[in-house]
């Protein structure tokens, strides 16, 4: 049997990840760094653990294992070693992250990690699987898609990971993809978008599916964008935050993403994707995508969900729904 290692299985999503993969019975490992909280898991788990002092220490440390789960944000702080040893270690590589640069990166390294048969999947939570999948499915229903813009609706409080890694997206800078490149777009200005309750105002941020979806979809022309209710995106000390929300708060907001494709003849078609709120969401697809790579549902090189795992993927979590609007 295949093994997987959910690294950084401590942390708030990825301590509902590593219960989630225990229900479903996969054999599996849990890693991090702090081996009191680690031990502590493992006993609970009735699973192994193992200790990395740091992401290089991780990276060379990965004997008996076959595909690699990461859960440890900000994303910009691990992904890299971790996905370059992936390459010499013939492991493959998902991970949970939203931010544009670590795609960039897996970008780059596709070649290398197709010739060394290893994939790297990153964003195997929310986001960008449920936008990947709506994307294609959105981009279906024209001839000739020509243009792509993709909204997130934000509620809730977020988790002190997720704050961080939103850090990171900002820093990236405005980004949209022109003509199928990637550009700088400082002067990009709010859209409304309607998520089932009237319009709302949306700011253009750099997400990941600037990369995922032209992989997916190949369509040209990309811009993101996300609508932010409450305290979703917290200010100040960011150290200071909760872990994440509660699943009292989870329960209470659902997660929305709305898609808009312009067609070559000037058709404009939208569809909406509604799922559990995406902390929830994230654990449940994360570990879904992971069992299904174990047991050989894979390619080589860069991979997106939708391209892997198929349009219909997202819909395969309970509670996740598509509607054309």
């Amino acid at each position: 049997m295949k093994t997987l290692l959910i690294y950084g299985a401590t942390g708030y999503t990825g301590r509902m990840a590593a219960a989630h993969a225990k229900t479903l019975g996969l054999d599996f490992e849990i890693a991090g760094r702090n081996r009191q909280t680690l031990a502590s898991l493992a006993e609970a788990l009735a699973v192994p653990f193992r200790v990395f002092e740091d992401d290089a220490d991780a990276a060379q440390s990965l004997a008996g294992i076959d595909v690699l789960l990461n859960f440890a944000g900000p994303f910009a702080q691990t992904a890299e070693p971790l996905m370059r040893a992936r390459l010499e270690a013939g492991v493959d590589y998902l991970d949970i992250t939203a931010e544009i640069n670590v795609y960039r990166l897996a970008e780059r390294l596709g070649a290398k990690a197709a010739e060394a048969g290893v994939m790297l999947l990153p964003g195997v939570g929310w986001d960008v699987v449920p936008t990947d999948c709506l994307t294609v499915h959105v981009a279906q229903r024209v001839q000739e898609p020509r243009s792509l813009r993709v909204a997130l609706q934000v509620p809730g409080s977020m988790s002190r990971s997720s704050a961080m890694s939103v850090s990171e997206i900002i820093g990236a800078g405005l980004l949209a993809r022109v003509d199928g490149h990637l550009v700088l777009t400082p002067d990009a200005q709010p859209r409304d978008f309607d998520f089932g309750e009237g319009p709302v105002q949306c700011a253009p941020l750099s997400f990941g599916d600037l990369v995922t979806a032209w992989h997916s979809s190949g369509i040209p022309n990309i811009a993101m964008f996300v609508h932010v209710s409450g305290d979703a995106f917290p200010e100040g000390d960011l150290s200071l935050l909760p872990d994440g929300p509660t699943a009292e708060q989870r329960d209470a907001h659902r997660a929305r993403a709305m898609a808009e494709v312009t067609a070559a003849d000037g058709t404009v078609v939208r569809s909406m994707i509604e799922t559990v709120n995406g902390y929830t969401y994230t654990p449940l697809a994360a570990v879904e995508v992971a069992r299904r790579v174990l047991e050989g549902e894979r390619r080589t090189g860069f991979e997106t969900p939708a391209r892997v795992f198929g349009g219909g993927f997202a819909e395969t979590i309970e509670g996740t729904t598509i509607t054309d609007c």
